[in-house]
């Protein structure tokens, strides 16, 4: 699918989607509960539908009622199970050691660069407490064995993905555990919300000076009904979309001030940037402003990289993106296809060993550009859209699909022209 989008001057109101993040860690939760959970969550996409898959395979029953999940959870663990878990990291690194403390043999089935996305530290520590696992980069990827309570050690600079799928794991595993984290850990917000999803169902892991200590029980709590709070990443798009063009006006509402989301810094971000940002209850308006480059730290916020990158191009003066490094490792290489989408529309970006220094302030082009496959690239592109001398197309543009099913529609409701072409 081809996407074509003539520059526009957006103004409008959007409800943020569900959060993707929060989604994964609930339905995790729900699955190992002693009762079944409605989990309210307006919207889906493909790598939530990857999560719920995967826990059905495991022995889950969940069903779609309205604009909600309906879990019941897991009564008797399937042996052997397949595990497609499509594209979704997520889904990958949270139920694997998940499996693990089943002991189940679960083999899991990837698409995309998933296979070769990777999972040391974790697969060498699980290793160690028992687990066997099928060759390095195999596709499916099984694993055999069965872990038990004790203490298990971890890197925190690669994924913070790992330290929650261990959560999850040692939670659900008689008996105490220790998580110790070597070295810095980044994405500290995402494990955040892991430890808010497990609190909602009664696990209490406690945070020591060292990491955590998790105290295994049979089943987790249900609170019976939750909703899955608005989404920070994917609200960063039209709001960096108001913010980048003069005279819109952009308002995206049902996002949570105070979320532990790590990407709800998108505001603070755009206050520094230099646009006016407002906020009434649950709902913040941005407009554009002079926006001034600058340095920015994205060790804990590297799914907003492509979006703020955008929002540097058009600002003036410098800015220099560091602590990306784990971009190389998504669904592209961030840091390679952030340069070459922006670099086609006649952005000034260089890519770094950790980011990206980009001087903002020059007047874009349209042209062609691709997706990549990746669903940020694909949404980041269409901001930078906004900002060209003429129109942009963007070619395999149904990657936004992945985290954001009705991108297209809500950018268009904001007043902007896009064509589809499938």
């Amino acid at each position: 699918m081809n996407v074509t989008i003539k520059p526009s001057i957006p103004s409008g109101k959007i409800k943020a989607i569900a959060s993707k993040s929060a989604a994964h860690r609930l339905l995790i939760c729900a699955a190992f509960a002693d009762k079944s959970t409605e989990l309210v969550c307006e919207e889906i996409n493909e790598d939530i539908s990857a999560t719920v898959r995967c826990l059905c395979a495991l022995g889950a029953k969940i069903t779609r009622r309205d604009k909600s999940f309906i879990v019941l959870p897991i009564k008797k663990v399937r042996e052997n199970p397949v595990l497609d878990c499509g594209e979704s990291g997520s889904t990958l690194r949270f139920l694997v050691p998940v499996t693990a403390a089943l002991g189940c043999n679960a083999s899991f089935v990837m698409s995309g660069r998933l296979p070769n996305r990777p999972l040391s530290p974790l697969r060498e520590e699980l290793e160690a407490h028992g687990i066997d696992f099928s060759e390095a980069g195999s596709n499916p990827l099984t694993l055999t064995g069965k872990i038990s309570a004790g203490e298990y050690r971890i890197r925190g600079d690669v994924s913070s993905q790992f330290i929650s799928g261990l959560l999850f794991a040692l939670s659900i595993t008689d008996g105490e555990s220790r998580i110790v984290i070597e070295g810095k850990t980044e994405s500290t917000p995402y494990i955040n919300m892991t430890l808010d999803a497990l609190c909602e169902f009664g696990a209490e892991p406690e945070i020591t000076g060292e990491g955590f200590t998790v105290f295994g029980k049979d089943k987790l709590i249900s609170p019976e009904k939750l909703t899955v709070e608005g989404d920070w990443s994917n609200a960063a798009f039209p709001l960096c979309a108001g913010a980048i063009s003069r005279g819109g006006k952009v308002s995206v509402y049902s996002v949570d001030p105070d979320s532990t989301q790590g990407d709800r810094e998108i505001i603070d971000l755009l206050v520094k940037f230099g646009a006016d940002v407002r906020r009434k209850g649950d709902c913040f308006t941005v407009r554009g402003g002079e926006l001034c480059g600058m340095e920015i730290d994205a060790s804990n916020i590297p799914d907003l990289v492509p979006i703020i990158s955008v929002v540097a191009a058009a600002a003036k003066g410098r800015t220099r993106i560091y602590g990306a490094s784990r971009l190389k490792i998504k669904e592209s290489d961030r840091l390679a296809t952030v340069t070459e989408m922006l670099g086609t529309l006649g952005a000034d970006i260089e890519k770094t060993d950790d980011g990206l220094i980009i001087n903002g302030g020059k007047k874009l082009c349209g042209g062609v550009v691709s997706s990549f496959g990746d669903h940020r690239i694909a949404m980041s592109a269409a901001a930078a859209a906004l900002i060209c001398d003429g129109e942009v197309t963007i070619t395999s543009a149904e990657a936004a699909a992945k985290s954001y099913p009705s991108f297209w529609n809500d950018f268009s409701s904001l007043g902007i022209s896009v064509s589809v072409e499938n």
